[in-house]
C-alpha cells in the first residue's frame, strides 16, 4: 500500500488502511550516515530513507547494508600457501 502520510506515493510495508502501522506513526528522518546515499530521498516534510523507516536502526550495529555511498571494503589477505598445490601450479 502506499503512503500516505510522509513519502506520499510510495509503496510501504507499514500502511494500513488505519494508517502508518510503524512504531510512532510515522518514519523517522535520516541520520548523518546516510548523507550522500541515493536511498535518502528529500521530501516536503524532511528527507526520509525511501527502504527503510527508521534508519538510525541499521547504522547501530555496524553499516547500513543499502547504503549506496559506501564502498565495499576489500580485505586480500596474505594467507598460507599450500606447498604441494603451489608447485603444481607451476609446473602447469
Amino acid at each position: 500500500m502506499d503512503c500516505t502520510t510522509i513519502k506520499e506515493g510510495y509503496p510501504c510495508f507499514f500502511m494500513s488502511k488505519k494508517g502508518c502501522q510503524f512504531n510512532g506513526g510515522t518514519c523517522h528522518s535520516v541520520v548523518e550516515q546516510c548523507e550522500g546515499c541515493q536511498k535518502a530521498q528529500e521530501f516536503p516534510t524532511g528527507k526520509y530513507c525511501i527502504i527503510f523507516p527508521d534508519p538510525a536502526a541499521k547504522w547501530r550495529v555496524g553499516d547500513c547494508n543499502m547504503a549506496t555511498h559506501l564502498q565495499a571494503k576489500s580485505t586480500k589477505k596474505n594467507g598460507k600457501l599450500n606447498p604441494l598445490k603451489a608447485s603444481k601450479r607451476k609446473a602447469a
